[in-house]
């Protein structure tokens, strides 16, 4: 409890290597409330619920992907992706993807997008990656905002990066070197 008597919610991200009880449902509803309010995940529209829980269960069977969730107060209220490259792309075997990063509507303001993001880095440097990608809508604004204050580089644009509503939207695309936000965390 607060001081002024409010629940305070904790807070948490780790990363899934199966779905336990009630966890396919909250990603689907979180994924759901985020595609609602504008984005975050590929997804104009929610998909029908069965391509839904399909491609959860499906992210969980790729050896090159790491699935990380957020949970307020236990619900899975938001998740990121690690993506590496193919075990047979020995050149870019140091650089990963931070994908499809989501957060609910309803479970923001509480820090977790920034932990969020933190864990995908954390576990990219477990798997020995030097370099982070990303690539993000111009409409997210607060994730843009996010990314740049964690250490990431803007290097290009794509006018022509989606389309939304039948308006081409920009895309940005963004990389930060890992060992660089490694060598600056072990100074301080």
């Amino acid at each position: 409890m607060a001081a002024d008597g409010q629940h305070t919610p904790s807070t948490e991200v780790e990363r899934l290597s199966e779905l336990c009880k009630g966890d396919l449902h909250d990603l689907c509803d979180a994924a759901e409330a985020a595609i609602q309010d504008g984005g975050g995940f590929g997804w104009l529209s929610p998909p029908d619920r069965h391509a839904m829980e399909a491609y959860w269960k499906g992210v969980l069977l790729v050896p090159e992907r790491a699935l990380l969730v957020a949970r307020l107060d236990g619900t899975i209220c938001g998740s990121a992706q690690l993506q590496r490259a193919a075990r047979n792309n020995e050149a870019q075997a140091k650089v990963g993807q931070l994908t499809t990063f989501f957060l609910a509507p309803w479970a923001r303001g509480y820090g977790m997008a920034r932990q969020l993001v933190e864990a995908v880095e954390e576990t990219a440097r477990g798997f020995g990656l030097k370099v982070l990608n990303l690539d993000v809508r111009e409409s997210q604004e607060r994730a843009i905002q996010l990314y740049e204050s964690l250490g990431y580089v803007r290097w290009g644009s794509n006018p022509h990066y989606a389309l939304v509503d039948g308006k081409w939207m920009t895309g940005y695309y963004y990389y930060k070197d890992l060992t660089v936000a490694s060598e600056e965390g072990a100074r301080r």
